[in-house]
């Protein structure tokens, strides 16, 4: 590959071409070609205007005379005078650039043996590097843009290396600085998650691991960290990765807390940047009921406050804390069955709390209790 760059390099600064060269030289020699045919037209045109017997220029000046007597006479004339005047200098005018230029036409061979020859070296250039002269100049500027790479690439590889290595001590340094706030970060978000979390009715113990990986091929955009959630949610069992959780009634209960811990701890900056955003949260309330589920409906009441809780659950303790209520049926119809969803207004929301504590009957004392519920998770 150097050595066609080379070669197209040298062959473009031998030819030197300029821009739009070709249009002068093109031009030149149509000059060229028909000096003879240029002469006499020039030669003829001047006699036919000045020099030769009867030419514009006697019969316009024989002309001009008659006019000037008429107009000595009659006032309609001056203005012919001048027209006619003004058409004899014309004559004049151009009779004398048609000697001129006759004068200075030159049939010379050689010139256009030259021109032709110039003419085959750029018509060879742009069918090789370009339509135009100036896409060939412009390719063998390119051409040797590259070769100077070439010729200087251990200079630029030693500059290139030089920028690498400053950029990943850089980097180190950021990583560093990270993994150390992380690891800070890591310890007071474990301790308040465990905590709320074990307020959901689980004996768990939790741990969040920060590792460093100082290995290039382990460096992001966000640090060489990697980071694990690990739990233990019985007594004597080994911490395992938050993934692995079997229940997913667990695993919504696990979510819930670290949610509440992290917008416990969120900076009043960060809430005033946050995204609004929707949380779901199925089967939070699975092995749970009594004191457990109401602290998940206070949980989930605490994250509505900054973005939108979505639960599906089947325990009044959490579905109390709800500002809107939507009710789930299933009907068999035809042979089908269909869900339907629809929004309970605050009658509605009443009775159906009592029957979710009541079962299929609704009582007196049932509907009291969800009224009571209801009015408590406000307050």
């Amino acid at each position: 590959m150097v050595d066609l760059w080379l070669f197209q390099c040298r062959e473009i600064e031998a030819a030197r071409p300029q821009t739009d060269e070709d249009s002068s030289l093109e031009s030149e020699r149509r000059l060229l070609m028909n000096a003879e045919k240029l002469y006499t037209a020039a030669m003829n045109a001047y006699d036919l205007l000045y020099e030769g017997s009867g030419s514009a220029e006697s019969t316009l000046r024989a002309a001009l005379k008659q006019v000037e007597e008429l107009a000595r006479f009659d006032a309609k004339f001056p203005e012919a005078v001048q027209q006619l005047s003004s058409a004899l200098a014309v004559v004049e005018d151009v009779g004398a650039t048609a000697r001129d230029y006759a004068e200075n036409v030159q049939a010379s061979p050689e010139r256009l043996a030259k021109i032709e020859e110039r003419l085959a070296t750029l018509d060879r250039l742009k069918r090789k590097y370009g339509a135009t002269l100036a896409d060939v100049i412009a390719f063998g500027e390119e051409v040797s843009r590259k070769l100077a790479d070439v010729e200087n690439r251990e200079e630029i590889i030693k500059a290139l290396r030089a920028d690498l290595d400053c950029a990943a001590q850089a980097y180190r340094e950021a990583a560093r600085s990270l993994h150390t706030e992380r690891v800070a970060a890591a310890q007071k978000l474990e301790k308040s998650a465990e905590a709320h979390i074990n307020d959901l009715a689980m004996k768990a113990r939790f741990s969040i691991e920060v590792t460093a990986n100082e290995d290039p091929a382990a460096w992001t955009a966000n640090g060489w960290d990697s980071i694990a959630y690990r739990i233990a949610t019985n007594a004597g069992e080994p911490l395992k990765p938050l993934g692995e959780i079997a229940s997913g009634g667990e695993m919504s209960r696990v979510m819930l807390a670290l949610k509440v811990s992290v917008e416990e701890g969120a900076s009043k900056a960060r809430k005033k940047m946050q995204v609004p955003r929707t949380l779901v949260f199925d089967e939070i309330d699975i092995g749970i009921g009594g004191r457990a589920a109401e602290a998940v409906g206070q949980k989930l009441k605490m994250l509505s406050k900054a973005q939108q809780v979505l639960c599906v659950t089947h325990l009044p303790q959490i579905a109390a804390f709800a500002d809107q209520h939507f009710l789930i049926e299933k009907k068999a119809e035809g042979g089908r069955t269909k869900t339907s969803v629809r929004l309970l207004e605050s009658a509605d929301r009443t009775e159906e709390l009592a029957r979710m504590l009541s079962g299929a009957t609704v009582t007196d004392t049932s509907l009291r209790h969800a009224e009571q519920m209801i009015r408590s998770s406000r307050s």
